[in-house]
């Protein structure tokens, strides 16, 4: 299969949908890949970088588009005003297409695209789920979008974010709002406190607050019972009253901070209006407003797509080229969400891809199949909530036990069967078990046998409370706590014996190396989230 990478036409836009590596990679797995001459060009990347990883240079995009069994873009397909013709015409019939589409905004180009009988994944529709984190554009150039975000903020505010104490004198830091704590937002605050600014943070999703705190940045909290979670982890549209508190808190907010970043979206709809003209009119002069949602109509009402309007003062950025302005680091990072979305539909390694309608992931990324429009895909179940429970066996709820369905079983058997699968079955057995063996074992036994039960309980129950999506992050510290064992060991450390005396001992030297060790790993884990 021949896969072919065409220079985008968009204004402004310098990004490329391959790098030199990846273009390597693709050959290495059996694809011949052409690269539109020049397409590289605003990445920084010439053709003879290419022409070196094993690629073939078109002379011209024309030439380019007719050759492709798979076309890789950024881009969405558009009029090409140099040759006349649209970019869906220069295709093949029944070719392949890769690209950011956006499809709920873009019915008339998936008619198009349909009429053309091609197939097409679009990158902004990969499912939102574990397993499709590697092919997932959106958060890399949502990454990039936020800290280049805080890049064009210091550009325009023309002071320190930074404090400093000189002999000339005394520079307070920048105090930065940063609206959305999505991973644009995340990125956003991870940069300016790497930049000394003083940050606060806003999201309407509850669950951010820990990742924002991790960050040593300040969560802004209302005091409003309503999740803000909306489906795939977005954030969704709150109630009237929610709405008028959170406007509240940033008019306040805006006569106290030098800059603010917005990132709220919500799926298929126009970018909520969360700073206003009053807002802007109280903000002190050379304030700064990056408003990274102006390609959806802009978080602020005053925002201007694509430009820097001065408002009272106040300068505002509209810029929806965030990402291409760092176009070699975008270019890379978006091959490389292309090249794993390939390999998912080239598990041989073969240069040959299928499309898997069966698989979540593909599926959720095919907008058009063979001519047909299969968007907007199938929910796809990410997991069930799990409940509460003792060991091992799920505690029911009285609805649990209303919806169950009931064995015709008649009397006392059902009673007796029900007692048995209950928690208080094997806690009253264990309890007897205990009994019987106080009665025969020596005190001593019994003072090492309770240590010893008490240890494994606790230990236990510490790590099955840790919710599964956590344990990766947390295992080194419920590792730590788990050395709870520590107790055995130190109540025998003073033992005459000079057996036990120096196996205790080098218990807790090694139970102190777990647990030094284990906060140890933490801490670093929590390093990696801060600025």
């Amino acid at each position: 299969m021949k896969i072919v990478i065409p220079a985008e036409i968009h204004r402004g836009e310098k990004r490329l949908a391959t790098s030199p590596e990846v273009v390597g990679k693709l050959v290495a797995a059996g694809f011949k890949v052409v690269v539109e001459s020049g397409a590289g060009k605003g990445a920084s990347i010439g053709d003879d970088v290419f022409r070196e990883m094993g690629a073939k240079i078109a002379r011209d995009a024309e030439s380019a588009w007719a050759a492709g069994d798979l076309i890789l873009k950024v881009r969405p397909p558009q009029y090409n005003k140099e040759l006349g013709r649209h970019e869906i015409d220069l295709m093949q019939k029944g070719a392949h297409l890769i690209s950011f589409i956006w499809p709920a905004q873009n019915e008339e180009l998936l008619q198009k695209l349909a009429k053309r009988k091609v197939t097409v994944q679009a990158m902004d529709s990969i499912p939102r789920i574990s397993r499709a984190q590697k092919l997932d554009a959106l958060s890399s150039m949502a990454n990039i979008a936020g800290y280049r975000a805080v890049i064009e903020a210091s550009h325009q505010f023309n002071r320190f974010l930074s404090g400093q104490i000189t002999a000339a004198g005394k520079v307070d830091p920048a105090r930065v709002l940063v609206i959305g704590a999505g991973v644009a937002g995340l990125a956003a605050i991870g940069t300016a406190k790497s930049l000394g600014a003083i940050v606060r943070a806003f999201d309407t999703r509850p669950e951010v607050k820990g990742q924002i705190l991790s960050m040593d940045a300040e969560f802004l909290e209302l005091e409003f019972e309503e999740d803000g979670t909306g489906q795939g982890g977005y954030a969704k549209v709150m109630s009237k009253e929610f709405i008028a508190a959170e406007m509240e808190l940033f008019a306040q907010q805006a006569r106290e901070v030098d800059i603010i970043i917005t990132t709220a979206l919500i799926p298929g709809k126009p970018a909520p209006k969360l700073i206003t003209r009053k807002m802007v009119e109280s903000m002190r002069d050379g304030s700064v407003i990056i408003d990274l949602a102006s390609e959806q109509g802009g978080n602020c009402e005053a925002t201007v797509p694509d430009k820097v309007v001065n408002k009272h003062g106040v300068y505002i950025v509209g810029y929806t080229d965030l990402p291409s302005r760092l176009a070699a680091q975008s270019s890379q990072l978006y091959a490389t969400n292309i090249y794993n979305l390939i390999m998912e539909m080239c598990p041989q390694r073969d240069g040959k891809i299928t499309v898997d309608m069966e698989d979540e992931v593909i599926r959720g990324a095919t907008v058009v199949n063979c001519g047909e429009i299969t968007w907007p895909p199938p929910p796809i179940a990410v997991g069930a909530e799990r409940k509460p429970s003792f060991g091992g066996q799920a505690i029911k709820t009285a609805q649990d036990e209303v919806d169950a369905p009931q064995a015709p079983v008649a009397g006392e058997t059902s009673e007796i069967s029900r007692f048995c699968k209950s928690v208080w079955f094997p806690l009253i057995l264990g309890g007897l078990a205990l009994f019987g063996l106080g009665q025969v074992a020596p005190p001593s036994f019994m003072t090492h046998f309770t240590v010893f039960i008490l240890s494994c309980f606790i230990g236990y129950m510490v790590i099955w409370s840790v919710s599964p999506t956590l344990h990766t992050p947390l295992m080194s510290v419920t590792n730590a706590i788990s050395s709870i064992i520590i107790l055995g060991a130190l109540t025998q450390i003073s033992s005459g014996n000079s057996l036990i005396y120096i196996l205790a001992g080098i218990a807790v030297f090694i139970t102190c190396i777990n647990i030094v060790g284990g906060f140890s790993v933490t801490q670093r884990m929590l390093q990696m989230f801060r600025g």
